[in-house]
């Protein structure tokens, strides 16, 4: 087995359990269902990271069309999100997975990459500045209820 691949409507299940891992409100079940609608609509890919036939991270990117902050060009590549379990970190699989989208995305017209996270989260930040990511802006979005 390639040891990163693209997922497919029959890894629904693998994906959302590694996602629900990462965004910890959202259940398996939950993100099983919203995976599946995007994935119908052929302007995303998910990819699964493997280790001896174990699933041990997956990415998922996709394709927007209104602005991104800091491009200039449209569509643009954009890392939704990204996580490898604990006990395989700092391998490279995450640089793998990230490999695997940019290609994607130049694949479909791409000449820009893009991602973001939260401004309290150093590991993403981390990894991103190792990854060539250039950072162009910081926000704080506020909300309240009328």
């Amino acid at each position: 087995m390639k040891m990163v691949k693209s997922a497919e409507v029959n890894d629904l299940g693998v994906l959302a359990g590694l996602a629900a891992l990462l965004w910890q409100n959202h259940s398996a079940e939950d993100l099983f269902h919203e995976f599946s609608k995007i994935m119908s609509k052929g302007e995303s890919q998910f990819f699964l990271k493997y280790e001896k036939d174990m699933p041990v991270g997956f990415a998922q990117c996709q394709l927007r069309h209104d602005y991104v902050e800091g491009t200039e060009t449209t569509p643009v590549g954009y890392l939704e999100g990204i996580f490898v379990k604990e006990g395989y970190r700092n391998k490279g699989y995450a640089k793998e997975l990230l490999a695997e989208c940019e290609a994607w995305a130049k694949r479909n017209g791409c000449h820009e990459f893009a991602s973001d996270c939260e401004i309290d989260n150093i590991g993403s930040f981390r990894f991103h500045k190792a990854m060539n990511f250039a950072e162009v802006n910081r926000i704080i979005c506020f909300t309240k209820r009328l």
